[in-house]
């Protein structure tokens, strides 16, 4: 076989249809059992079948490190992804806090049934996947049902703008216990006015926020990844302040006043408001 017809044969087992486009599974070949999960070109999710508790993307090690420092032991959470993907991060909660029960609410069937083929979910205890929409889906759930939200959920390379609205985070904030954590996933570059945004509308629902980012995004030098987390209940700044500053993922945390004026007169995000997140740029993804 030809190299051109190699290429052709590993394209046609590597891509597959979903409802949102093309999906791409990549094997890493420096790591065993590590997968790239792409939608679109696009890499959304690296899984570690062999170890779930391998984190490749830097931005999915700052939200483990939240979820790490939430209470004193590895007590078991109540938790609801919105967004699935690869089910990365439901995987290392599972593995880091035994007896935990998840839920992951994706709307693309196709590409729930495409990560259970390829990349099993089924022996993961506690997780269940509903095809569904975020919206739907955290509508479904009864009130105070939940110790952790995380949204990380992208269409289009975007955050669905719908995700990021008022009354959408009220209606996570209904979701959670009262020490009950709020977790995002969000992405932004030039003068971060999407994420100002973001962060305006969390902080009118939370009385406790931060940031944690790369320092060279927070200062609108790249577009990146910027994880959000909010609480009714007082968040771990000093531990989490210490892993960004020496962790493996370098980042700065915003909290407090610095929040305040990071937030800048930005106005929360409304229901019914023409508004949309940004999309990187081409040369991030190596598009054009």
């Amino acid at each position: 076989m030809g190299r051109k017809d190699r290429r052709a044969a590993r394209r046609a087992e590597d891509v597959h249809e979903i409802g949102s486009g093309e999906a791409e599974l990549l094997r890493d070949p420096d790591r065993e059992g590590g997968w790239v999960l792409c939608v679109g070109g696009v890499p959304q999710s690296y899984v570690n079948l062999a170890d779930p508790t391998f984190l490749e993307f830097e931005y999915m090690r700052l939200l483990a490190d939240v979820i790490d420092n939430l209470g004193l032991e590895r007590e078991p959470l109540d938790a609801v992804h919105i967004g699935g993907a690869g089910c990365t991060l439901p995987r290392y909660v599972a593995a880091t806090r035994p007896g935990s029960r998840q839920v992951v609410l994706e709307p693309d069937a196709a590409l729930v049934a495409l990560v259970r083929e390829r990349l099993p979910v089924k022996d993961v205890p506690g997780l269940r996947i509903r095809v569904t929409d975020g919206r739907a889906g955290i509508a479904a759930l009864p009130d105070g049902a939940d110790d952790l939200v995380v949204l990380d959920a992208f269409a289009d390379a975007r955050v669905p703008a719908e995700l990021v609205t008022a009354e959408f985070t009220a209606d996570v904030a209904r979701v959670l216990r009262p020490g009950g954590v709020y977790l995002m996933n969000i992405a932004d570059g030039f003068r971060l006015m999407w994420a100002r945004r973001v962060a305006a509308t969390v902080r009118s629902l939370f009385p406790h926020a931060l940031l944690l980012a790369d320092p060279g995004v927070l200062r609108g030098r790249r577009f990146g990844n910027l994880v959000v987390a909010a609480s009714r209940a007082p968040l771990p700044v000093p531990e989490l302040a210490r892993l960004a500053a020496g962790g493996l993922a370098r980042a700065r945390l915003v909290e407090g006043g610095d929040l305040t004026d990071f937030i800048a007169g930005g106005a929360p995000i409304r229901d019914g408001q023409d508004v949309a997140a940004p999309v990187p740029p081409p040369q991030i993804f190596g598009r054009s």
